[in-house]
């Protein structure tokens, strides 16, 4: 445990506990513009190179586009192709307008291959029109808690209208990723799609047959990888957002603006440092909320007794927390500063809060353990009548 019982008494309103250890180096000279690493459990940033500077994202878009059609449609469904979605440039799968799908097929060409034309026929089926779309995706992106994200298109290719640019952070991006592999309804069936290595299949009529192959190379390149998507416009440069699994720990690194032509492999290598990077440093500590503060005078109260303070309700588990050894948590107590009887057990006694980099990460409430009695002339009167009788 990093956080041991906390003992001493309160006659103040709060209390500051720190817990510090040595420095780890962080990650530098990295080729992104923009760069985040995340703890996709909790949300929480672990390095950031420009996290919330806004930038194209190329197909990283896509991203968003499938976890939609999974939570919002049926994958067994069939989707006949638009003119609009015939005419998406490369990559593109190739459709005919009037050829038909299966909507689970179109997720695999997607993800696998990034076709344009899929991404559109997606759209539409899930919302009639990409504009509509397009307001689905911005919809969710802010109840993911993406607060710089604006979506255009389905299929990432750059575009702007009246209300700003199809763009993201690396921070939004990779909650929206961080969503899509462990709080979505549809996470299992996202990690499925995106770490298939080749998929084949036909359009309805089996008139034509298509093979898919993953074009996310990270997948081979480090043990534990889950996910990812790569991107590339000319406005965005290569851009990536990927995911690993190392023990119980979920790691997602974003990347936009990480080279241009002829540089397609520098979003690997900052992946693997990122990716790494986290590995090495950043490991699960408990915080243990069973706090007991020694036991305080009461004003007014029975001469002998005290009031005990411990945390509000009985836990089998203690709190985790993915930080580095370099970090240093923060508990803050605050206890009523002054205590008169009578007090009752269960009484709010005052909350204990731990912060990790100025963000509250818990709080609990504090409440007495026990009643302390009034002094009053009765209680007086009755330990006199004891003593005399005891004579």
């Amino acid at each position: 445990m990093i956080l041991k019982k906390i003992i001493g008494i309160v006659l103040i309103g709060v209390i500051f506990c720190n817990i510090t250890v040595k420095a780890v180096e962080k990650p530098k000279e990295l080729y992104a513009q923009s760069a985040v690493l995340m703890d996709a459990d909790s949300g929480r940033i672990l390095f950031e190179k420009n996290g919330n500077e806004k930038r194209a994202m190329a197909s990283t878009t896509k991203i968003m586009t499938c976890i939609l059609a999974l939570e919002l449609g049926d994958l067994e469904s069939e989707v006949e192709v638009s003119e609009n979605a015939s005419k998406q440039p490369k990559v593109h799968l190739g459709v005919e307008k009037g050829e038909t799908f299966r909507l689970r097929d179109l997720l695999y060409s997607l993800m696998l291959e990034s076709h344009n034309d899929s991404a559109v026929i997606i759209a539409e089926k899930i919302s009639g029109n990409v504009k509509n779309f397009a307001k689905l995706m911005n919809k969710k992106a802010k109840e993911i808690g993406c607060t710089n994200t604006y979506f255009i298109t389905p299929n990432g290719l750059d575009a702007k209208d009246d209300k700003g640019k199809h763009s993201t952070t690396a921070a939004d991006l990779a909650k929206i990723m961080s969503y899509c592999i462990t709080k979505s309804p549809k996470k299992e069936e996202f990690l499925e799609i995106t770490g298939k290595k080749s998929y084949q299949f036909t359009n309805v009529n089996k008139t034509k047959t298509y093979i898919c192959h993953n074009h996310n190379a990270f997948l081979e390149m480090m043990e534990g990888a889950l996910s990812g998507k790569t991107g590339f416009t000319g406005e965005a440069g290569y851009c990536y957002v990927g995911a690993l699994r190392k023990n119980d720990r979920i790691f997602v690194v974003s990347l936009l603006g990480c080279g241009w032509p002829n540089n397609k492999t520098y979003k690997w290598a900052d992946t693997k440092q990122l990716m790494k990077y986290g590995i090495d440093t950043f490991k699960y500590k408990e915080i243990e909320p069973e706090v007991h503060f020694e036991t305080m005078r009461v004003k007014n109260s029975i001469p002998g007794q005290r009031v005990r303070v411990i945390v509000k309700g009985k836990r089998k588990n203690s709190e985790r927390i993915l930080m580095s050894e370099e970090e240093e948590i923060l508990v803050k107590t605050r206890l009523k500063k002054e205590w008169v009887a009578p007090i009752k057990k269960g009484e709010k006694a005052g909350k204990i809060s731990y912060y990790l980099n100025d963000d509250q990460i818990c709080e609990y409430e504090l409440i007495t353990a026990n009643k302390v009695e009034k002094l009053t002339w009765e209680w007086c009167i009755e330990q006199m009548i004891k003593k005399y009788l005891e004579f």
